[in-house]
């Protein structure tokens, strides 16, 4: 089965049956549910919904399902077209919209697409939302407007620009700085969105670039996940010298990974740490991350004085934790960049502008920064279950074995050693246990997983 309905959207592979694929009978039913819970949260501004795409090859068929859905529910839309997903959250903000829906399927291979829907801050929908989305889709509980109160389409392809210019206009993006340094640098935009955005962006902090897989067609040059396994033509390109830099965002650049200028992973972990170190040089504060991510953003943030908080998988769970100690600065492991000065959302263009300003002001190499932070290693194993194994009450006998060790169970099991750690968080979609460890060496990050792992097979 590839279709896969969580709180956080609907998600599948295209083509197949009704109700097993993502296609376009159950794309109308989600977006009719998505809107019916727009409509009865009783926060309508202006009767609109914004609604903005990746390159995808399936997102031109989805965008027009989604519309007129949407038009049919009788709101009006705006759609922004091709638009990574921090320009659609910023888009319902600056158009005062009552929620957005962006068209993507992140990271996913070109087969998937998905909707990821946000409320009127331009912020995911929270769990109790989400949850009420799946019900009202279960349900068929919708209202469609009558020919006199559909709802009206127009196109806006100004977004792009605006949130270039927010960017920008961030206190601590120096763009003289970093046009003075002169950077050449190297993207992988993955045959999407950001072959579109990125070259503008870049222009306008006077970096010169060379883009790889910039044809935003959406059949993507390799796997999308900006990991190490699949940039091997990046790393390649930097290795022959001459760059300071590669710059590597998913379809729709909400992930950021950086390349050191001799050809080598920065580390997609670091993306997040180098930032906030950046950041909290100038605005002392608190940090977010999930707890899933590395150890070292909380290393630097107590170097900076400030204190760091750790919050359930998931964006809107770590947007809602920085909201409640205040964050400076936040995000996830995966290269995933919050910064509230600009907005509450993942965002790889503030994370690139926020980073070439740093190096800019620090005159250093990429390698020589990466140097400057602690160093992790990370591991990441899985447990395969039975269906009906009980996971809930194995994570507690886990909880119960370690209680001697710092542990933390908002989501799942984490159990913090004095230099390690070790996350076990049971999936939404499949059958499995997830297990994340991290230690100063590879061996003992991928040692102290299956040590974690032996533990739960020996309790089945």
């Amino acid at each position: 089965m590839t279709l896969i309905k969580s709180i956080s959207g609907i998600r599948g592979t295209i083509g197949g049956p009704a109700g097993d694929t993502l296609n376009p009978l159950d794309i109308v039913k989600f977006t009719s549910a998505y809107a019916t819970l727009i409509r009865r949260a009783g926060k309508t501004q202006n009767n609109r919904i914004v609604v903005g795409r990746d390159a995808r090859i399936s997102g031109e068929m989805v965008k027009n399902v989604v519309c007129g859905t949407l038009m049919g529910m009788g709101f009006d839309v705006v759609n922004i077209g091709l638009a990574t997903t921090p320009t659609t959250e910023l888009a319902v903000r600056w158009l005062e919209a009552d929620g957005g829906i962006i068209i993507t399927a992140s990271h996913n291979p070109r087969q998937w697409n998905a909707l990821k829907l946000l409320n009127c801050e331009g912020e995911f929908l929270n769990k109790a939302e989400g949850e009420e989305v799946l019900r009202i889709a279960a349900a068929e509980d919708f209202l469609y407007a009558d020919v006199d109160h559909m709802g009206h389409y127009c196109e806006d392809n100004t977004m792009d620009r605006r949130h270039i210019e927010s960017v920008l206009a961030l206190e601590l993006v120096d763009a003289e700085a970093v046009r003075k340094a002169g950077f050449r640098v190297v993207v992988d935009s993955i045959n999407s969105v950001g072959g579109v955005i990125l070259p503008e962006l870049l222009k306008a902090l006077g970096v010169e670039a060379k883009f790889l897989n910039a044809e935003p067609n959406g059949d993507f040059a390799h796997n999308p996940e900006p990991l190490k396994q699949n940039l091997g033509g990046i790393m390649d390109e930097l290795k022959k010298g001459g760059y300071d830099m590669g710059i590597v965002v998913d379809p729709d650049v909400d992930r950021l990974a950086f390349i050191q200028e001799d050809g080598e992973m920065f580390g997609e972990e670091y993306t997040l740490v180098s930032v906030a170190d950046y950041v909290l040089s100038h605005t002392p504060g608190a940090t977010v991350s999930n707890l899933s991510s590395t150890r070292a953003l909380r290393d630097v943030t107590e170097k900076h004085g400030g204190k760091y908080s750790a919050s359930a998988v998931g964006e809107v769970n770590v947007t809602t934790l920085m909201k409640k100690v205040g964050a400076v600065i936040g995000g996830e492991g995966n290269g995933g960049v919050i910064y509230p000065a600009s907005h509450y959302g993942r965002d790889a263009l503030v994370g690139i502008a926020l980073f070439l300003t740093q190096l800019a002001q620090k005159g250093c190499k990429v390698s020589e920064l990466r140097k400057t932070y602690p160093n992790y290693f990370m591991a990441k194993n899985r447990i395969d279950l039975q269906p009906t194994t009980d996971v809930d009450a194995i994570l507690e006998k886990v909880k119960e074995l370690y209680k001697n060790e710092q542990v933390n169970d908002i989501d799942g099991v984490k159990i913090d050693f004095a230099d390690r750690w070790v996350h076990l968080r049971k999936s939404n979609t499949e059958p499995i246990i997830r297990v994340y460890s991290e230690a100063p060496t590879a061996e003992d990050a991928d040692a102290i997983g299956k040590q974690l792992m032996q533990v739960v097979y020996d309790m089945q």
